[in-house]
């Protein structure tokens, strides 16, 4: 490593950034025009398979299994290295230009709801389902939420960054990191030896939250082969939970859904009724 030695007034060098770097930037606000097509269900959703956009499309595919007909949505594509999420429509939603954005045209006044959790809690709350409305197994719910939403930073911008994307690698910064997620998977695994699911009283939007960051973490699904640095396996608790929740059908197609990577029968890129996963995944596409 070069000794660093910041300046007294930072500025923003283009060229840094690893793997982000085209998308990276210090100031908000969208760079070009571009509206957002609206489909026909009430529910429209702009997200991509990343794990916070897969927490909002497991909830919905739940709901609908619960026989939540309401719960019909469209999944529109925002591919974040195209910078989708910085045109004019999507940023309308979500000034923060991050995935998952969700549009409510149910009602007479459309809602938006942006962030994962905050989307997580409006559906809960609208369907009446995986968060119980009385305490204190509500405030066990949230609080494993928001330990979720408070601690995954450190697992994706934190570890993630620095061992996968970083163009260097940085002993400090993996090490750092490195610590920091094993001691929440020991959180989670220590929290797991007790109880089913996390909040203690069944599968709620607290596990859809949790697991496709540190589930996909347990499943090998993440980060090169962080899995063996990391000693996943070890987590014997942990891999009860993830793999109990992946065979859930809900979740296997909520992980299809604006999923633009990886095995093409796995990628639907968008979906707007349920026959979609059957007819419209890229390797039926392709075959076409």
């Amino acid at each position: 490593m070069t000794e660093y030695t910041p300046p007294k007034v930072w500025t923003w060098n283009k060229a840094n950034g690893g793997a982000f770097a085209s998308i990276n930037r210090p100031i908000a606000g969208p760079t070009h025009d571009k509206e957002l097509p609206v489909g026909k269900h009430p529910l429209q959703l702009y997200s991509l398979a990343t794990p916070n956009g897969v927490k909002v499309t497991v909830m919905l595919e739940e709901l609908l299994a619960l026989g939540h007909k309401g719960a019909e949505y469209d999944a529109w594509l925002i591919r974040i290295n195209d910078g989708d999420q910085f045109g004019s429509g999507f940023v309308d939603i979500n000034p923060n230009s991050k995935i998952p954005a969700l549009m409510d045209r149910s009602g007479k006044t459309p809602v938006r709801v942006f962030e994962s959790g905050s989307i997580l809690v409006y559906l809960a709350e609208k369907f009446g389902e995986f968060l119980p409305a009385g305490q204190p197994a509500r405030a066990e719910v949230l609080s494993w939420l928001f330990w979720q939403m408070g601690s995954a930073p450190y697992l994706g911008g934190g570890f993630g960054h620095f061992y996968a994307y970083a163009p260097e690698k940085i002993e400090y910064a993996i090490d750092r990191f490195s610590m920091e997620v094993k001691r929440q998977l020991d959180v989670l695994d220590r929290r797991l030896a007790e109880v089913e699911y996390l909040s203690g009283t069944g599968y709620s939007i607290a596990d859809m939250a949790v697991w496709p960051w540190y589930g996909g973490l347990a499943l090998g699904r993440q980060y090169n082969d962080s899995a063996t640095f990391l000693s996943v396996q070890d987590y014997k608790n942990v891999q009860r939970w993830a793999k109990a929740i992946d065979q859930r059908p809900a979740v296997k197609r909520g992980r299809m859904v604006n999923r633009a990577f990886g095995e093409p029968a796995m990628q639907l890129h968008e979906r707007h009724d349920a026959s979609d996963f059957d007819t419209r995944t890229q390797d039926k596409l392709a075959a076409e």
